[in-house]
């Protein structure tokens, strides 16, 4: 305890007496990590967008115009019998037409200069969940392209799945760029601690002369890293914020409109406190790597 004690406490004097230099640290530690937390920002939405959409994909049977009665019943049969779906419900062309207009009212206009109604009937499908991972679910859709009356399906899970393929590697690519950021930063802090390594060399002679432990020639380094990283991550997640913040007043309308009314939210608590744990892991592995110079 005396130890961590006396790192940290030599570590705060050490961070302040080089403010200068350990500035470059504190900031190349807080670019990284506000490249890393927008980066989550917009995945972290965009999941929770997805998982939303996901709980309430269905698959629409859209009819042909002159689909008969006897047609129309062979594809529900077919539905009912198909072991995939837990129900089913009719839209007819005025109730698909009746459902745009109130869903995206600002395009109702739209629909005004047709002759006819553009909107096909449909029967929308709720899925069994597990009919997706069995099969049941590509075996129904194979079967209703050949029955007479289908113009067409669509399958609202494949193109969710596309999305979510695309956001992985979004994701994958910002944290890659993130990594290289926080080796940089890591770097960084390693420099300027060894610059006060540098200015106590004859203090950490004495103290290894008189047989002072090596938690205690090496601990204050390690520790001024951690406090730079600390440091960092707090400025990085103020600065998320308050960039948040700007977003959301400017444009917070217009995302809301293309989220389908979803409104876009900060990060969570949890992934707040890894971003800071992170940022002092960074500045912890700087300040290491500088303090195996001493003793």
């Amino acid at each position: 305890m005396r130890a961590f004690e006396y790192a940290f406490r030599e570590g705060a004097a050490s961070l302040w007496r080089s403010r200068g230099s350990s500035a470059f640290a504190v900031l190349a530690i807080a670019l990284a990590l506000v490249v890393l937390g927008s980066l989550l920002v917009v995945t972290w939405n965009a999941e929770q967008l997805l998982a939303q959409w996901a709980s309430a994909a269905e698959l629409s049977v859209f009819l042909h115009d002159d689909a008969t009665s006897e047609q129309r019943g062979g594809i529900e049969d077919f539905i009912d019998k198909s072991g995939a779906a837990s129900g089913r419900e009719y839209v007819s062309k005025a109730e698909a037409l009746a459902r745009f207009k109130r869903e995206f009212s600002e395009l109702s206009a739209l629909t005004t200069g047709f002759d006819d109604n553009p909107f096909p009937a449909s029967i929308e499908v709720r899925l069994r969940s597990g009919a997706d991972r069995d099969g049941r679910t590509d075996a129904m859709l194979k079967g209703l392209a050949t029955l007479p009356g289908v113009a067409d399906t669509r399958y609202d899970r494949d193109w969710l799945s596309r999305v979510g393929g695309g956001l992985q590697t979004v994701r994958s690519a910002g944290f890659a760029l993130a990594v290289l950021m926080a080796l940089a930063a890591a770097v960084t802090v390693a420099t300027v601690v060894r610059l006060g390594l540098q200015g106590r060399h004859e203090e950490l002679e004495i103290m290894e002369l008189v047989g002072a432990p090596m938690a205690f020639i090496r601990g204050p380094f390690v520790a001024e890293g951690f406090l730079q990283g600390g440091v960092g991550a707090i400025l990085a997640i103020t600065a998320l914020w308050l960039g948040f913040l700007i977003v959301a007043a400017w444009w917070g309308q217009d995302i809301r409109a293309l989220l389908g009314g979803s409104t876009l939210r900060f990060l969570p608590v949890r992934l707040c406190a890894y971003l800071v744990a992170g940022g002092m892991a960074v500045g912890s592995a700087g300040g290491l790597i500088a303090a195996r110079h001493a003793g």
